[in-house]
């Protein structure tokens, strides 16, 4: 029997299966396939970016590894997305740092960067059927130091607001031209290495920092606040925590970001989902791995996203939950840590969309707390994987372990001889 029909007849078992405990799997795969995922650009070139600044580094920013292969140039950075989007189902958007301009041979400070710079991508976007997101890039420059939005020097704060003014505008032009709103994330890395005494001092001036960034109203785009637990190097107090960004995103009515490996390993970034809905209008998220800190490996199938997109799904918040990705391994072939990252994401909302939550809901409302418990329990064995084949092959993507061989013929003929 051929691997499409054995994929088809696996598919229809477990539609059955799935139908006798109240799940509809063809409306699953349906939110699947609407399911658009922000794929992050740096994981290709290892966050270098394409500017012709002196690029520093820091700021708690280190892709580690040295693989062969990376991106050197905007072309190859598209070449090795495009290629990525050959294996994975559905649409799906891609988002940018403002280090990844096509600047050329011209040296483009960064807050002197406009919209220019980046319609060769808006327009490659519209013709790859992508969406475009962005990000403002507060490290790796001669002026990032410790502070940046936080600092108490009047010319280094003002020419980091410039650059995430011009940012937001950035952002606004690739919302216009696409006829969809460009998620625009802040994240900065300010903080200090050691014991803090004016910690309310910094945040007073990352808050004025932010209201003044903020001051614009943009119709385009979307504004979001990214906070972290600690920086490289800072380790000792972070300006821009969680706690800060709730507040402010709260008060102000701004999407707070969500990465996965900004937070205490013991945390549960899913038990966050249904606290951020109630007082902020949306969550961005940013998908990571960490490995007993900030590590930013490759996102796999784990209890951690399995659960996180669980409790998005069981908030019916798909639409207020905007998900991306963000991690950049260069140990490894980069274009296979793309395609695991981006399926073990699809695989979790599949798991999720695939859950019995009206019966789970029914069971839970009754304090019937014993079935709710066996029904959780039986669900993780459920042939959930079945339909994942299914919603591969009718994308016409890879089923299974296939993309590997695409992938390592892809690096035989094309990033292996990139030197």
């Amino acid at each position: 029997m051929k691997k499409e029909e054995l994929v088809r007849k696996a598919y229809d078992i477990a539609k059955e299966r799935y139908a006798a405990i109240g799940v509809n799997v063809e409306s699953a795969l349906k939110k699947l396939q609407d399911l658009s995922i922000s794929i992050q650009c740096w994981q290709a070139d290892d966050v270098t970016g394409f500017e012709n600044l002196s690029n520093l580094g820091g700021g708690g920013i280190q892709a580690t590894g040295n693989y062969p292969g990376r991106a050197r140039n905007v072309d190859e950075l598209r070449a090795d997305i495009c290629k990525v989007l050959t294996m994975v189902g559905g649409k799906h958007r891609l988002s940018l740092h403002e280090i990844y301009g096509e600047f050329g041979d011209k040296i483009v400070d960064r807050d002197e960067v406009t919209p220019d710079y980046f319609k060769g991508w808006m327009q490659w976007a519209k013709e790859n059927g992508l969406k475009l997101d962005f990000n403002s890039t507060s490290f790796g420059h001669p002026k990032s130091g410790d502070l940046t939005l936080a600092n108490p020097d009047r010319a280094i704060r003002n020419f980091w607001i410039e650059h995430t003014k011009r940012c937001r505008w950035i952002s606004e032009e690739m919302g216009k031209f696409q006829d969809d709103p460009c998620i625009m994330n802040i994240w900065i890395h300010d903080g200090m290495k050691d014991l803090t005494v004016n910690r309310f001092k910094y945040r007073q001036i990352l808050e004025n920092s932010l209201d003044v960034i903020f001051a614009k109203e943009y119709k385009n785009m979307k504004d979001c606040i990214e906070a972290k637990l600690f920086g490289i190097g800072l380790e000792s107090y972070t300006v821009g925590s969680y706690d800060f960004y709730l507040g402010y995103g709260a008060k102000k009515q701004k999407i707070v970001t969500l990465d996965t490996g900004h937070f205490h390993l013991s945390e549960s970034i899913a038990d966050k989902i249904s606290s951020l809905l109630l007082f902020t209008p949306e969550i961005m998220l940013h998908v990571s791995r960490p490995i007993r800190w900030d590590s930013d490996h490759v996102v796999i199938l784990n209890d951690d996203i399995a659960e996180l997109a669980k409790e998005i799904i069981r908030a019916d918040a798909l639409g207020q939950v905007h998900v991306g990705l963000d991690f950049f391994d260069a140990s490894i072939n980069r274009i296979g840590a793309y395609v695991i990252g981006i399926r073990a994401t699809q695989k979790a909302f599949l798991q999720a969309l695939l859950e019995p939550l009206a019966k789970l809901r029914e069971y839970e409302d009754e304090g019937r707390y014993f079935e709710r418990l066996a029904l959780l329990e039986e669900s993780k064995v459920l042939p959930w994987n079945a339909v994942w084949d299914y919603f591969c092959m009718v994308n016409d993507v890879p089923v299974g372990e296939d993309y590997i061989a695409k992938i390592q013929n892809y690096e035989t003929d094309v990033t292996s001889k990139r030197k």
